[in-house]
């Protein structure tokens, strides 16, 4: 009796250690995927997960991986479809990956606070990378349409409300309910962006107090933007800005104006110049933005020079430009000098603005007395070059042309748009070049909106990316939809980044190797000619980048693809594991080797259980 009693024992422990074996396993069946591609997507969620749990997020150094993990490039198998990547846990739902500031001490670097290059892009090392799918905070909607959200987001989107409390007698935002409004104030406009920047037209005299002077005013640079105002009522004047800010205390002010539907960048003026070549603004804007300009030999303000075209504006709104006590006038003093020394002179000043013009030819720059600072850049210095580049402490004179000409030669908005600028030259490309192009991407465009059909209403999106801008055609092509298109120039290729800017367009250099500058789910549409074959050939991994481009589109957002057939295919085997649906393809047709796959993003929330509880 005793025996039996013990082999019943025996046996009701045997039955329950295989039914928990049993559910263990139908669990990671579901949550990994099945079928053939189960050892695959539980290679990737285990990397991940490790990275998520460890030093990634602040934790310790993490251990060597064996060599079978090391390479973040590999790809699955042809024969495989991917059915799941895991999700990252509610901490990362904002993850920047280059501008994480955890990352920091993980990689060891010694980084100058007072520089600001804690603010500057410092990208985790492959095997430090996510392989997993940010997800969005909980209780997410699609976004709130422009043009209507200009002045409103959903709260739930970007959960975060201390700026309405530490700017609330500024009108920056307010919380109301389930949204957040933006009633349009700023630290040095309370009463509306609009009134601030008649006031500005208004100073420099141009006709009907309209910023864009007939036409003339088309780009303009605003740095330390807040949550962008500034630059969302500019758009009503065909005026489009860049507006920059870093990661900084005011964490999400770049967040909020991506979400409203306004341009905008994170990046710092800090000791690397910006991704944008030389000429491309005819107007800088800074009120109030906590900038010591007089650092280090004026370098941020030449910074501001390299970017403004000939006659280009700055408009300064700040204590120093009106106050009377003795700091602000010290500092004001000193930056008078300055200017002057940069051969800028006061356009006009009034109450809290002071606005200086840069010169329109390298005259007053020849006419310095020799040994004045800062100096003329050297002669082989290329102003356009601005990956990695650091900042100099020199004037960049202007090329002959532009000397001669006493100006950019630019054709006012919006026929700049369609015109061949003068810096085409630059890049041996001709005007009958130019047209070609233009009237290349105007049909593909063409063909992208028929393909698509029935899922593009007229505000469906609104935030668009072009990946590789080349010469803005694609972006020019859209001049009738009612969106603004960042165009991205890869920083190894032709630098036609400054054509863009010539066709009152704006864009950024980039290195697809690695994260862009945005939070997650900032853009409706991305259009990707060729990148993966591009980087691919520089040894870069095609599966980050699928997540990258993931982690910037908006939920029910849009990808196209253009490219060889081949890259065509591996993105169709992963639609499954980034929980994408196919929306429409199209072979190569009439001699064109490129394929075209279009993508829309699925709206999901991640389970409960991997919300983040601490």
């Amino acid at each position: 009796m005793t025996r039996a009693k013990s082999d019943g024992g025996q046996k009701k422990r045997l039955f329950l250690s295989l039914g928990l074996v049993g559910v263990f396993l139908v669990f990671l069946y579901f949550y990994y995927g099945s079928g053939n591609s189960g050892e695959s997507a539980l290679e990737y969620g285990t990397r991940s997960l490790r990275r998520l749990g460890s030093s990634y997020v602040g934790g310790d150094e993490d251990k060597e991986e064996d060599s079978s993990n090391k390479s973040e490039s590999e790809e699955v198998d042809n024969s495989i479809t991917l059915k799941s990547f895991p999700v990252c846990d509610d901490r990362h739902s904002e993850l920047i990956p280059c501008l994480d500031r955890n990352i920091h001490s993980q990689m060891r670097l010694k980084l100058d606070l007072s520089l600001m290059e804690h603010y500057e892009r410092h990208c985790p090392l492959p095997e430090r990378r996510f392989n997993c799918l940010i997800p969005p905070p909980p209780r997410y909607k699609v976004p709130i349409k422009w043009p209507a959200s200009r002045d409103e987001v959903w709260k739930a989107n970007i959960p975060h409300t201390h700026l309405a409390h530490e700017k609330s007698d500024q009108n920056w935002m307010v919380v109301k309910g389930d949204k957040i409004n933006f009633p349009g104030g700023g630290t040095h406009f309370h009463y509306g962006a609009d009134k601030y920047i008649a006031h500005i037209a208004n100073m420099l005299n141009f006709s009907d107090n309209n910023l864009n002077n007939e036409g003339n005013l088309r780009t303009v640079f605003d740095v330390g933007c807040g949550v962008a105002s500034f630059g969302g009522y500019l758009l009503s004047s065909n005026i489009i800005a860049m507006s920059l800010a870093p990661n900084d205390v005011h964490q999400n002010q770049i967040q909020f104006a991506l979400e409203r539907g306004i341009p905008a960048y994170l990046g710092v003026l800090g000791t690397k110049r910006l991704p944008y070549p030389s000429r491309s603004f005819e107007l800088a804007h800074c009120s109030r933005c906590r900038i010591d300009w007089l650092q280090r030999d004026g370098i941020l303000l030449l910074e501001l020079d390299r970017l403004l075209r000939p006659g280009g504006y700055f408009a300064y709104s700040s204590p120093e430009a009106y106050a009377q006590d003795e700091e602000d006038l010290r500092i004001w003093k000193q930056m008078s000098a300055l200017v002057e020394r940069m051969c800028w002179k006061i356009a006009a000043k009034k109450n809290q603005t002071v606005i200086w013009q840069k010169p329109l030819t390298n005259d007053c720059y020849l006419e310095r007395e020799p040994g004045t600072q800062p100096p003329l850049c050297r002669s082989d210095d290329d102003p356009d070059a601005v990956w990695n580049v650091a900042m100099e402490t020199c004037i960049t004179p202007y090329s002959e042309h532009d000397h001669k000409t006493g100006g950019s030669g630019l054709a006012p908005w919006p026929e700049r748009l369609t015109s061949p600028p003068p810096r085409l030259a630059d890049l041996g490309y001709s005007s009958e070049m130019f047209d070609k192009d233009m009237e290349l991407w105007k049909q593909r465009v063409d063909t992208y909106w028929n393909l698509i059909g029935s899922k593009f209403g007229p505000d469906t999106v609104r935030n668009v990316m072009d990946m590789k801008a080349n010469l803005g055609s694609f972006a020019a092509a859209l001049k009738d939809k009612d969106v603004w298109v960042m165009n991205v120039v890869p920083e190894d290729g032709p630098n036609t980044l400054k054509i863009v800017y010539d066709r009152g367009l704006i864009g950024s250099i980039h290195n697809w190797c690695e994260a862009f500058s945005t939070y997650p789910r900032t853009y409706d549409m991305l259009h990707a000619w060729t990148i993966f074959s591009d980087i691919e050939k520089k040894g870069c991994s095609r599966e980050d980048l699928l997540l990258e481009i993931d982690r910037i589109l908006r939920p029910s957002g849009f990808v196209i693809f253009r490219d060889q057939p081949g890259v065509i295919d591996f993105v169709k085997k992963y639609l499954p594991a980034l929980r994408w649906e196919e929306a429409a393809i199209s072979e190569g047709q009439d001699g064109d080797e490129e394929a075209v796959l279009i993508i829309q993003k699925k709206l999901w929330l991640a389970p409960e259980s991997f919300r983040d509880t601490e």
